[in-house]
């Protein structure tokens, strides 16, 4: 199975850390967010990658090159203009075989076991949720007996991880649009499958979670006393 690492976006909110830097390549513990997800990815099994990419990707593209270094075969999809989570999907799919694909936003950090991973959703999509985590008022889903559903309480919050058919984007055409409507039309429909997770997940949107991730990365790298 391919995986495919969304690294295209602007990330206006880490602005000014993001006006040089592409948002994936911010490092947290001492290491790019993508880079740990890459070594994360491939330990687990996913050595063949795609990435998309649109703003200061050729930097992406020279810290990860083709993926030699860390065992791995990288592809990238390049956009002129990020064409949103969906679209960058989209164009891609010809780079992503005719099967399941795992898709993984390039701007989190997690110890997510990847290896063990549902391959073949019995719908559309297997998506990878956790609680919501404190900074939001609401979640994007709920959850029931393996189904992903729109009814609230919306407890849980996608995060970023899911198992894609490429059938899921039959209808679609070339060009910017969101990945969210795609996923709510299959969660009602009976097409999306998920699982709660309750190990940990960073959803680095904003300067201070990256520190406060980055703090909690070097405190686990600190060796025990020793009496």
């Amino acid at each position: 199975m391919k995986a495919m690492l969304l690294a295209a976006g602007r990330g206006e909110r880490m602005r000014p850390l993001t006006d040089e830097w592409p948002k994936p390549l911010l490092k947290v513990g001492g290491k790019a967010l993508i880079v740990h997800l890459v070594e994360g990815l491939v330990t687990a099994g996913y050595k063949d990658l795609v990435i998309n990419l649109a703003y200061r990707g050729e930097q992406i593209e020279s810290v990860l090159g083709d993926g030699t270094r860390y065992r791995a075969r990288i592809g990238y999809s390049r956009e002129d203009e990020a064409l949103e989570t969906g679209g960058g999907i989209y164009r891609a799919l010809p780079m992503l075989g005719a099967g399941p694909f795992l898709v993984v936003n390039a701007d989190i950090w997690t110890d997510f076991p990847f290896a063990k991973l549902r391959r073949e959703p019995e719908g559309m999509a297997h998506l990878v949720l956790v609680p919501n985590p404190s900074y939001r008022g609401e979640g994007d889903f709920s959850l029931r007996a393996g189904r992903v559903n729109n009814h609230p309480p919306f407890a849980l919050t996608y995060t970023g991880i899911g198992i894609y058919r490429p059938e899921l984007f039959n209808a679609c055409g070339a060009g910017a649009f969101g990945l969210a409507p795609l996923l709510r039309e299959a969660a009602k429909s009976g097409q999306l499958e998920g699982e709660r997770y309750m190990g940990s997940w960073r959803d680095v949107g904003t300067p201070d979670r990256l520190r406060d991730l980055d703090e909690y990365l070097r405190e686990k790298k600190r060796p025990e006393p020793t009496l």
